[in-house]
């Protein structure tokens, strides 16, 4: 099955071949063969966009996409097929470069969920063994060596090492922290090997609560909606009555393709979502995930943080 990120690299991939072809074509003196250039390169754009409005609506969904096909519609019907494939090219561009934000996105979040420990070295008797950091129990013996990631969260029983903390803190300088102190998984042990005692279990310490977190968010969607999407059914209908009194007033149906075209949103169609998720993006190689979108937390006037920072210890709070 091709996938509709190809499909959509497709039609921007067409779309740029039919403008630049279309150009040529004028430029050696055959405008009408430019036209149907144009034209072809348009029609295959309208009518994804007609299966996805069509998909949307299904859904109960209904966006300012419906002007954008209008709009290479009628610049189809009235043989103006240089408005169409102008308009092709804005929507089908806001579309690429959104699955381009997205795949950063996805791959930034993917190198933090593939960075959690799965293996822990515990200790039985003199003996120790590697063994999968689900089976680590509370209470076991856990032996971290220089350089590894912490397993499951702990309290070091052993001589004191430094610790990489800036996996979850966001701290670059390393903490040292001292026996009988409490260490987090996801910190590495930035100094000798040392010893821990587990006190929670893999699926209940601090990365792999990070871990899900991260998971909720690669697969939820986030409750953000365009700007221009919000007000869609007063646009769309206020966008077909000027058009229809344009036409109507002059007598001439390309006045109404001119306000079609003039009022299809493409920069917020392009900007909104793309500024979105190049955020999220830019937030996930700094490791700090988005759980919620913005404008949903300002809806409901409350927000909810996770704090990962580990608790202070003894000799911090005296301090």
């Amino acid at each position: 099955m091709v996938s509709e990120r190809l499909v959509r690299r497709l039609l921007i991939f067409v779309s740029l071949i039919g403008l630049a072809a279309g150009a040529g074509a004028v430029a050696i003196g055959h405008p009408d063969a430019s036209h149907a250039i144009w034209a072809a390169a348009t029609l295959p754009v309208a009518v994804a966009l007609a299966f996805s409005i069509a998909r949307d609506l299904a859904a109960g969904r209904l966006g300012v996409d419906v002007i954008a096909l209008l709009a290479m519609s009628a610049a189809l019907a009235l043989g103006q097929p240089l408005a169409g494939i102008v308009v092709a090219i804005m929507y089908t561009g806001g579309t690429v470069l959104e699955d381009y934000a997205v795949a950063r996105a996805e791959r930034s979040l993917k190198a933090l969920v593939d960075r959690a420990p799965r293996v822990a070295h515990r200790r039985l008797w003199q003996a120790i063994e590697d063994v999968a950091i689900a089976k680590v129990k509370i209470g076991d013996a856990i032996l971290v060596r220089a350089g590894e990631i912490i397993p499951v969260d702990g309290i070091i029983t052993s001589t004191g090492s430094v610790f990489d903390e800036s996996a979850l803190t966001g701290e670059p300088i390393p903490v040292t922290r001292q026996k009988g102190e409490s260490v987090r998984s996801g910190t590495v042990n930035a100094g000798d090997t040392c010893e821990l005692r587990a006190t929670a279990t893999a699926e209940e310490s601090t990365y792999a609560g990070i871990v899900r977190l991260v998971g909720a968010a690669q697969t939820a969607k986030a409750p953000f909606i365009r700007l221009a999407d919000r007000y869609a059914l007063l646009l769309l209908p206020a966008t077909l009555i000027v058009a229809g009194l344009a036409w109507l007033v002059s007598g001439d149906p390309v006045r109404a393709l001119s306000v079609l075209v003039v009022a299809t949103p493409c920069p917020l169609i392009l900007a909104a979502p793309v500024t979105f998720i190049a955020g999220v993006s830019s937030a996930a190689k700094r490791g700090i995930i988005v759980k919620a979108a913005l404008p949903s937390m300002l809806s409901r006037a409350r927000t909810r943080c996770c704090s990962t920072r580990p608790e202070p210890s003894p000799s911090a709070a005296r301090v």
